[in-house]
């Protein structure tokens, strides 16, 4: 249907006749002359029909932008002065012989160009947001990044398997989607939330190096970087340890970084223990582009008259810690009152502050509501402690580690946005030395901080039952910009550590046997030291393109309900195809469906 595409055509191919074939992207009439800028998908070139060529300037007449058009012409240089450098084809048009419309395109519910059309609209009718530039660069650079990553491990001796999407129901944090079974009744497959256990199989199968563009599925409250369903870079090795694939998954992401968006990384990439992190940055994925720290106050506190910072520096898993922002002095009560509302949804209490007028002067060249209850000496100490200069803002968090931990992380990401304070370009680091597990005070129970695969670190082993809470694990996560774009960990690969592990979680023997025998098995029969890391291709797609959602890199995503506007997906299925699984649906549970329906439509 044609011989060139629209974005190809140049000035070697003037005086050529050309056949294209696209969608209108605008349409003008200037004096009797119609300019068309036709567009596919390598890019947009003008078009010029003359009324000398009667049949065709009619049929321009009728075409609207979207209409689908065949356009033969020759190629010819614009006249002088008329050229558009904002255009890759923006020196040559195609002046018309013959035109035909190959289909018309109803009004469209909003413009290509528009910037601010809602999502809920957008998702609605994805096949035409999908046409926007925006969106067409995001999904192909998408499918350059999958390449380059295929290369990068084709070239170094790994094998790409896919594995089951249909499997077993395992404990694995998050809620499993399940599949009923139609030919075992009663049975149920669930949607997995990563290959976990069939990468290990595989590699104790003697594929030493394992690798796929995996489909996850978790059934979890969603958010602007979740999706029901995602799709992760997963890899496994055989006879590695941590420094081995960290240095690999290096080499991977400067490879990438360097021919998708031409940026060199780092030489040296900061690696960080866990500890450290939640020390000095409140969180385990801290954004380094960001100078604001936290600083550590507890010790200074013990004897402090005031209860609200005694108390925490004297107590078992609580701190007190301050986050000093420079030249924030400016700040309004009204700007102060809403940050102690952002921290109070992590479960803050308040949040005390301190303006710094003139540090020199000590108390006298302070401002806060707390500073009568401070003393002199722990002012000073407040002062020293945190640098603090003349304009600058001191915050405080006083409370159990979590609480402080999550409330003054969260709000140096608020500051760091809202104050302009960010260093540009990319600061990638890694986090090491995570905690093993990590107790459930309200279930009285331990859970993996990752995942119970994780290998204990060989100097913690002796604690895996008496000191649990000091045992680190082999874990590690890279971290970007304060997003956590992959993680992974060497591997239980000795049964009786793996055994060990089921048991702190409180799965009992018969458990273990129904839910992992299979891995059990395997571990039995030879299994090598291994393990692996997974990235979340989404979300490196989203920092690569500068998106703030994974929803505008994925071609047909979900709202944040999980509910699909263009399919209107999920929705109610027949009786008949109820009763072939065995499966009735209670009343109550329909009604609520359909009520939700109703209100998404």
């Amino acid at each position: 249907m044609r011989t060139h595409q629209c974005g190809a055509l140049t000035q070697a191919n003037v005086g050529e006749s050309v056949r294209i074939a696209g969608w209108v992207n605008t349409r003008r009439d200037h004096g009797g002359v119609v300019f068309i800028d036709l567009r596919d998908s390598s890019g947009v070139v003008q078009v010029v029909v003359n009324p000398e060529t009667e049949e065709c300037f009619r049929l321009a007449a009728d075409v609207r932008s979207e209409f689908v058009l065949q356009v033969s012409g020759t190629l010819q240089l614009r006249p002088e002065g008329t050229e558009n450098p904002a255009l890759a084809t923006g020196e040559v048009e195609v002046v018309v012989q013959s035109m035909s419309i190959l289909n018309k395109a109803l009004a469209l519910p909003f413009r290509l160009d528009e910037d601010d059309v809602n999502e809920p609209l957008r998702l609605k009718y994805r096949f035409i947001d999908l046409r926007r530039s925006r969106m067409q660069r995001n999904l192909r650079l998408r499918h350059s990044l999958v390449r380059l990553i295929r290369s990068f491990l084709d070239e170094r001796n790994f094998t790409e398997i896919e594995t089951p999407i249909l499997t077993r129901s395992t404990p694995e944090g998050a809620r499993d989607y399940l599949v009923p079974s139609r030919s075992n009744t009663g049975s149920f497959y669930a949607l997995p939330q990563s290959p976990q256990m069939f990468k290990q199989l595989l590699v104790i199968s003697g594929f030493e190096r394992y690798y796929q563009i995996a489909r996850c599925f978790r059934d979890e409250d969603l958010r602007a970087d979740r999706q029901p369903e995602f799709s992760q870079l997963d890899i496994e090795m055989a006879f590695i340890n941590e420094t081995d694939i960290m240095q690999l998954m290096e080499d991977l992401f400067r490879q990438l970084f360097q021919e998708l968006i031409d940026v060199r990384w780092p030489a040296q990439i900061p690696v960080l223990t866990y500890a450290e992190c939640m020390r000095r940055f409140g969180t385990d994925r801290p954004d380094l582009r960001n100078p604001l720290e936290l600083v550590e106050l507890s010790d200074a506190m013990v004897n402090e008259k005031f209860n609200v910072f005694k108390k925490p520096a004297r107590a078992a898993g609580c701190r007190v810690a301050a986050l000093r922002v420079p030249d924030a002095i400016r700040l309004t009560r009204l700007q102060i009152d809403n940050y102690t509302k952002y921290v109070s949804q992590f479960g803050a209490k308040g949040l005390a502050y301190i303006k710094v007028n003139d540090p020199s002067l000590g108390r006298e060249g302070l401002q806060s509501p707390i500073l009568k209850f401070l003393s002199d000496e722990s002012i000073n100490e407040i002062i020293h402690r945190c640098r603090a200069n003349s304009g600058d803002m001191i915050f405080f968090g006083a409370d159990l580690d979590k609480v402080v931990n999550d409330s003054l992380g969260a709000l140096r990401d608020q500051l760091g946005q809202e104050l302009g304070i960010l260093e540009t370009g990319w600061k990638p680091l890694w986090v090491i030395d995570f905690p093993l597990m990590e107790y459930d005070a309200k279930e009285r129970r331990w859970n993996s901080l990752h995942h119970p695969f994780t290998a204990p670190k060989a100097e913690s082993i002796h604690q895996l039952e008496h000191e649990t809470q000091n045992v680190r694990s082999r874990a590690y996560d890279l971290v970007l910009n304060g997003v956590e774009v992959g993680g992974g960990s060497i591997r239980n690969h000795q049964i009786e550590i793996q055994r060990k592990i089921f048991r702190l979680l409180g799965i009992s023997e018969e458990s273990m046997e129904m839910q992992f025998g299979f891995l059990l098995e395997a571990l039995r029969c030879g299994a090598p030291p291994h393990g692996g890391i997974a990235f979340g291709i989404d979300r490196i797609v989203a920092l690569l393109t500068g998106q703030t959602s994974i929803r505008d890199v994925i071609a047909f995503p979900k709202t944040h309900r999980a509910y699909c506007p263009l399919t209107d997906a999920p929705n109610e299925i027949s009786l008949e195809q109820l009763n072939e699984l065995a499966l009735r649906i209670r009343p109550s549970a329909q009604t609520k469906s359909k009520t939700q329906g109703a209100t998404r439509r």
